[in-house]
């Protein structure tokens, strides 16, 4: 039952009516381990501005049993429906709320989700809520700006923990009775339940001591890591609590590393819930390492960007994310101590293109979105909401000092604790500290949508000396469909200068910064001086914009790319040409052969790793097809060249070793794969440890070279959770109609499946070497997305929707396909914008091509 669609409208009106005071909810879960429903028990106190007024509370459960509003029980065949339950005729001040129903655990990663762990098949639970699922659990006002303390009570199987907001208390007869929380938000509250294996420490400075915890199955426990974890975790409490000036605020931090969560990690209030993956079972980069950091910084920012401090409505969900994503990097790249110095580089080569492909969307909006209801607000946990933000936010620093910055954050946080905001809070406390008028850059920033490219202007005397330099900027066209005009920004921009010293390297020999505004601006290059063989704009990546190099730079570049002693200016000019790419500006075989000359001198493991995913991509949909093959064959030929020439042991080695496996492609190159996994044959320092086998089997499954038997004789020495999902992966992506009608059934025509597996069949199902294959299920993923997504909850119906659509037919068919189904299907406005997402990136790739099949006359 997804629920009923809550809109702007609604909660605005019940903000007005309503103040919340507190909730009491009291869960029976001791039978949890057999599944099913449990009772849930909310009382609620609430105040009401008007006598006589009617309002509803949400909840999304299989039965109601009692309803009594202020002593009074209510009939529930009468106000229970669609997930709400009418409240009519409150009393002006106190009203009291007692409801009792039976809930229903999930499996979809929303509400209370329910797993059993193979290994020792008991159930682990966790909460989800973000955005309104704390209704699967007990009757809530569902919305931010309804604020009010939360009393817990749980009884849980014997020898269980549980794990709240709160500080877990001593059970009584397996009840756990937990402190009121401070006044927080529904959708940061949390329960985690279950026999999970936990490491304690604290956090202590100054006479300040907060108890830190970390939880996984007992399964994971030989991997977990726990010291690494609470480094980086103490790393934040000092440079967060410094930067903010605000005390930590709640009583102790735990994080719990939950089996089938659906994003990378959830900010409950003193309990984050991240996903298991990051207890790393076998070797990984270090780029692995970093993502997690990052990933623990971002939550443990959202303790004060969100939690404390939280937005009014999901239009400024940017407050939250924007701002732990740009907190947590500065933490990473600015604080004394940190492994991760240049974290600004990955942000660059990773999320920035992720924000850059957003921005192209139909679907572009500003950063502050306009969310009319629920059903907007799930999709928009997205590129621009994340990337951009945090991209606009480092422009802002840029643009009004760090010190004022968060001397602002500051101020902020002290007048609007445990409190609700909107962007107007903030800006105006911007204003304040550093003395500047933020209107009119809010406006084009934060209020406006699309992207801006900058191209520099160079001219220069027969002696090469620079006679004039000017920045052009440029606001492209919205893609059709998308809502608003291009916008000219003021951009804050470093100029790198760089020329070659004697050891052949990219050196920065000058820097220049300024302000960018306009369509033209001039740059102070002093007259006479010699022009640089490179001049990169943007340097220091501190605005948002795609950024293009000279003729004359990127001559240089192409031919001395990897030369640059700094990973910054190179992710900036990686960025670049991967962006080129993406528009047609670069053919997809100049683009291999930009990453076939620089990979091998590219240092920062995270951009080689972005850079293997994105040539595969761009073989797979954006090469001509008539040179696909041959493209990707020279990929291949160079991903087994570098895995035997790296450093044995080292992380590229592994990187490439991972690269080689998802593309290895002729009987020679498989049979490598085959003895590897069979350890007839070995490559030094090449650990082919639990994670690796498995991405040797995916790949020989996808090829017809492992079998049924041979699929489960893997996954009986891995019977795990990560090992089912493996599995379940390798099975769809055999090359067979069997094997694909099987895959196809267990995802649309069923149900069943949990999240995680579901994913993973999706995953396995689409593979690139079967277009003809799959070419019948693009008709069939037609006639059932829509059915899905109306039946389906919001999480599961999304993972169909994007992930089965016929994006590897890249051609006017699928185009007009679309089309059709758009102009016909009448779906919600979340699903439209998902599907039409999806036609730009086919629309994009047959541009793509075409650029790539000109270049191959030119």
């Amino acid at each position: 039952m997804p629920g009923t669609n809550l809109t702007r409208e609604e909660a605005q009106e019940r903000a007005r009516l309503l103040t919340v005071d507190a909730y009491e909810i009291d869960l029976d879960l001791s039978g949890a381990q057999e599944g099913g429903t449990y009772r849930s028990v909310t009382t609620v106190r609430f105040d009401s501005a008007e006598a006589g007024a009617e309002t509803f509370i949400d909840l999304v459960a299989p039965a109601v049993h009692e309803v009594e509003l202020n002593g009074k029980a209510l009939d529930v065949a009468a106000v229970f429906r669609d997930s709400r339950i009418t409240l009519p005729h409150l009393v002006a001040g106190s009203n009291e709320l007692k409801v009792v129903a039976d809930c229903s655990y999930t499996n979809t990663g929303e509400g209370l989700h329910r797993f059993v762990d193979p290994v020792d098949e008991q159930a682990y639970l966790y909460t989800q809520f973000e955005v309104p699922d704390a209704r699967r659990v007990f009757a809530s006002f569902e919305q931010p700006d309804l604020k009010a303390t939360f009393r817990f009570t749980v009884k849980a199987p014997s020898g269980w923990t549980v794990i709240s907001n709160s500080p877990t208390p001593e059970p009584k007869d397996d009840v756990w009775s937990f402190e009121p929380t401070p006044r927080i938000s529904s959708y940061i509250t949390a329960l985690i339940v279950g026999p999970y294996h936990s490491v304690h420490s604290s956090y202590e400075k100054d006479g300040q001591s907060v108890p830190l915890g970390i939880y996984c199955r007992p399964s994971l426990a030989e991997f977990l890591d726990a010291d690494a974890i609470f480094d980086v975790t103490r790393l934040g409490f000092d440079w967060f609590q410094e930067k903010f000036d605000y005390a930590y605020p709640f009583a102790k931090y735990d994080q719990l590393f939950v089996p089938e969560f659906n994003a990378g990690a959830m900010e409950n209030a003193g309990a984050v819930t991240i996903r298991d993956q990051y207890v790393f079972r076998s070797k990984v980069t270090d780029a692995a390492y970093e993502t997690r950091a990052e990933t623990i910084l971002h939550e443990l920012a959202h303790m004060w960007f969100g939690d404390l401090v939280t937005m009014e409505w999901w239009n400024d969900l940017w407050l939250n994310e924007s701002f732990a994503t740009y907190t947590s990097i500065a933490c990473l790249s600015y604080a004394e101590g940190s492994q991760w110095p240049h974290s600004w580089t990955t942000f660059a080569n990773s999320m920035k293109t992720w924000a850059y492909r957003q921005d192209q969307l139909p679907s572009t909006h500003p950063i502050m979105a306009d969310i009319r209801d629920l059903d907007d607000v799930l999709v928009n946990f997205d590129g621009i909401t994340y990337a951009k933000g945090a991209s606009v936010l480092k422009q802002l620093v840029a643009y009004v000092g760090m010190d004022a910055f968060f001397q602002g954050v500051q101020a902020y946080f002290k007048a609007h604790a445990f409190g609700n905001t909107r962007l107007s809070d903030l800006l105006g406390a911007l204003e304040k500290t550093s003395g500047r008028d933020l209107k009119t850059w809010s406006k084009a920033w934060l209020e406006t949508a699309g992207i801006n490219i900058l191209r520099p202007e160079i001219e220069t005397d027969g002696d090469g000396h620079v006679t004039s330099f000017t920045v052009l900027q440029e606001a492209p066209a919205l893609p059709a469909g998308a809502k608003g005009e291009p916008t000219l920004r003021p951009h804050r921009i470093a100029i790198g200068c760089y020329d070659l010293d004697a050891a052949g390297k990219l050196v920065r020999t000058d820097r220049i910064e300024l302000d960018v505004d306009g369509e033209r601006t001039t740059v102070p290059f002093p007259a006479g001086t010699a022009r640089p063989a490179v001049i990169l704009l943007n340097d220091d990546d501190l605005s948002y914009a795609k950024v293009r190099l000279d003729e004359e730079s990127l001559r240089v570049v192409t031919e001395h790319l990897g030369d640059f002693t700094e990973s910054l200016p190179r992710a900036l000019c990686w960025a670049s040409a991967w962006d080129m790419t993406r528009d047609g500006e670069l053919a997809t075989r100049d683009y291999l052969s930009l990453v076939l000359s620089g990979v091998g001198k590219e240092t920062d493991i995270g951009v080689v790793q972005s850079l293997h995913r994105q040539v595969k991509l761009a073989l797979d949909l954006y090469a001509a097809p008539e040179w696909r093959e041959a493209g990707l064959t020279q990929w291949t030929e160079a991903t087994l060249a570098h895995l035997r020439a790296a450093e044995p042991g080292s992380d590229h080695q592994l990187a490439w070793a991972r690269a080689f496996a998802d593309t290895a492609r002729n009987p020679q190159q498989l049979d490598l794969l085959q003895a590897l996994l069979d350890g007839t044959e070995a490559i030094e320092g090449l650990a082919v440890d639990t994670e690796l086998r498995w991405a040797f089997v995916e790949r020989l499954a996808a090829t017809g070279l492992l079998d049924d038997e041979e699929i489960d004789a893997e996954y009986a020495r891995d019977r795990t959770a990560a090992g089912e999902r493996h599995a379940a992966a390798a099975r769809a992506a055999r090359p067979s109609q069997e094997a694909k009608a099987e895959a196809w059934a267990s995802v649309v025509e069923s149900d069943k499946l949990p999240n995680s597996l579901q994913e993973a069949v999706i995953a396995g199902f689409v593979q690139t070497d079967q277009r003809e294959l799959l070419a019948p299920y693009a008709e069939k993923f037609f006639a059932a997305v829509k059915d899905v997504w109306d039946s389906r909850s919001h999480e599961m119906a999304q993972q169909v929707a994007i992930g089965l659509y016929p994006a590897l037919h890249v051609s006017q068919e699928t185009l007009d396909a679309t089309d059709a189904w758009l102009a016909s299907a009448e779906p919600s406005a979340a699903l439209r914008r998902l599907m039409s997402e999806s036609r730009s990136g086919v629309e994009r790739a047959l541009k793509a091509r075409s650029a790539d099949a000109e270049a191959a006359t030119a």
